[in-house]
């Protein structure tokens, strides 16, 4: 009990200092291994994540996207489509995709070292999963034969079965990849025919929801964990504060079709479209930035950690068209954020304090890059360096993109003799290729013991 009041106090405390600071989310790319098309990603827990693509491709990270790791094949055809996963754990996950005219399923129970074909229907195309818990699940596909292909699991997701879950087709509409969203016994999936079903009772009763003049809800995403609030999309943005049962157009900038979204348990909400931009906005999501930008590739889905609470250094991943992944946080690992406000020009400051033992803070002031699109607010990847006298570098602070802002690094020179250091603050693009240095600065600071 102890414990569970200590974390229920951190998390309250945790949001209270995110929401002063306006939460920030920090983006960096990391290096997925690949460099085929990704199509979906499921976030477990920030720390765990898997991801899918063209040529059955499968990838999955438990260290919260530092590395991944590539289990394509293992079971999987190469020529097989995956547009769409679903990760239980670090152990279980679920893949669909297509081959021509046909759709198939595979499970992997022992962490993607082997994968075996769970389902397959003719003239199908499943569009989503989504597992309940690690027993219960559901699973949806355009409709085949005038019906809606709907499925449920019991045995966690080793037999499928469709009993008690039909749902007739209306007129010739379909469903769309990625737009299957659950929490408990709710049900919402996304349709082509201006309208998106939903179920509260696991699948089986279902209402239409009616989206208005946007025919398509390519994707569906709502507030975590169960909230009112839920984002639909297709050549526009739409939201709801009443669980869907109304939606109506609101504005948003960038240009092409509405890929993702996500709202976070702080009321943060992103979207993605058919680009290589990343948008955010507070709630109540009526005024939208570019939050981050691509070097390169067009985004095709986000996927938001579903743990409750969940802000460790994978807290959103945003897969892309050419095996690009965007990881986003809202902890900057290696400095402290000391405030959002844009400072009009780079700033290194003297350590204090200075002389020091062991320890000492180092403060930096980052605005705006030089090649910032008008209205965006893009990370800069920041490098603080540590040499010794000789100029060899003995280790390194900071290196990772941060947005503009005030901050204050830490440095532990215990393991090092007495003497004269030098802190260097590098400043690159991250979105241009071998970037040129756009900010250099270096001081120095003496280490008495």
């Amino acid at each position: 009990m102890l414990f569970k009041f200590i974390k229920i106090v951190f998390t309250l405390l945790f949001v209270s200092g995110l929401s002063c600071l306006n939460a920030q989310t920090f983006w960096n790319e990391v290096n997925s291994g690949v460099t085929v098309t990704l199509r979906s990603a499921s976030n477990v827990d920030s720390y765990v994540a898997w991801a899918c693509g063209a040529n059955g491709t499968v990838i999955k990270t438990v260290n919260g996207g530092y590395n991944w790791t590539n289990y394509t094949g293992n079971g999987i055809p190469a020529n097989i489509l995956l547009i769409n996963i679903f990760g239980v754990n670090a152990d279980i996950a679920l893949a669909a995709g297509y081959l021509g005219s046909n759709t198939f399923v595979y499970r992997t129970s022992n962490g993607g070292a082997n994968w075996s074909q769970i389902f397959t229907e003719s003239n199908g195309f499943i569009n989503g999963i989504w597992m309940k818990d690690s027993i219960s699940g559901f699973m949806e596909g355009d409709p085949v034969g005038g019906r809606w292909s709907l499925w449920k699991t019991s045995d966690g997701g080793i037999n499928w079965d469709s009993a008690g879950l039909f749902l007739p087709q209306s007129g010739t509409e379909a469903g769309w990849n990625n737009s299957l969203w659950a929490e408990s016994d709710r049900i919402w999936f996304g349709t082509n025919n201006s309208g998106i079903y939903y179920s509260t009772n696991f699948g089986e009763n279902w209402s239409v929801q009616p989206t208005g003049s946007e025919q398509n809800s390519y994707m569906v995403a709502f507030h975590l964990p169960g909230g009112l609030w839920g984002l639909t999309g297709g050549n526009t943005l739409l939201l709801t504060s009443d669980n869907g049962y109304n939606w109506q157009n609101i504005s948003a900038p960038g240009s092409g079709n509405f890929n993702g979204a996500a709202i976070s348990f702080i009321n943060i909400g992103w979207y993605i479209r058919s680009s290589s931009t990343i948008y955010r906005a507070w709630f109540p999501y009526n005024s939208w930035i570019a939050d981050y930008t691509a070097p390169s590739g067009t985004y095709n889905h986000l996927s938001l950690s579903r743990t409750y609470f969940g802000y460790g250094p994978g807290m959103i991943f945003a897969v892309r068209s050419n095996g690009g992944i965007s990881r986003g946080n809202f902890i900057v690992e290696g400095v402290k954020i000391l405030s959002n406000k844009i400072p009009a020009l780079f700033k290194l400051h003297q350590n204090y304090p200075n002389p020091f033992n062991p320890t000492t803070k180092i403060k930096l002031e980052i605005p705006l890059l030089n090649n910032n699109k008008p209205g965006e607010v893009r990370g800069a990847l920041i490098q603080i360096k540590i040499y010794n006298t000789l100029g060899q570098k003995i280790e390194t602070v900071l290196d990772q993109i941060t947005k503009p802002g005030i901050y204050e690094a830490s440095w532990d020179g215990s393991k090092y003799p007495s003497g004269v250091y030098y802190y260097q603050l590098v400043i690159k693009d991250p979105n241009i290729i071998n970037s040129a240095i756009e900010h250099k600065e270096t001081k120095k600071m003496v280490l008495i013991k």
